[in-house]
């Protein structure tokens, strides 16, 4: 069975406080400026193969997260279940290094094009996004 990814400890990397929009940041003020955030302080991140395009994942990021994402080169994000952070392969090995970071158009999402080594679910497929969904064939609208 795949270990999932455990939040990085050390002096470093300290857990913020519980109440999500008041954790404290090192994050560019001109970048957070542009972040529309939940009630939570959380901003989705999209991450997908930097040169397929393959989606493989949907995770959290607080401020701090994407600072240490965009300072670090190793994708960082918030666990809303241990409310931690934790970096992709810490502990899986599953790494995911970062190519490039995109803001969206309202800043209520990131699109983190990432090289992926291993598995990006922590079900250890490739991709989060393995199961297919039946669509019904209707028209087109045009």
């Amino acid at each position: 069975m795949p270990v999932p990814d455990a939040p990085v400890t050390g002096a470093h990397l300290e857990v913020p406080p519980p109440d999500g929009p008041d954790r404290p940041s090192r994050l560019d003020p001109e970048i957070a400026a542009r972040l529309r955030r939940t009630p939570d302080g959380l901003v989705a991140a999209v991450v997908r193969q930097h040169d397929s395009g393959e989606v493989l994942m949907v995770a959290w990021m607080d401020d701090e997260a994407l600072h240490r994402t965009l300072t670090t080169g190793r994708a960082t994000y918030w666990s809303r279940s241990r409310r931690e952070y934790w970096v992709k392969g810490a502990t899986s090995g599953n790494h995911q290094y970062v190519r490039s970071v995109a803001i969206d158009c309202d800043g209520d999402a990131v699109l983190v094009s990432v090289d992926q080594v291993g598995a990006a679910c922590h079900t250890g497929q490739r991709t989060c996004f393995s199961t297919e969904l039946p669509v019904s064939s209707g028209e087109v609208a045009s």
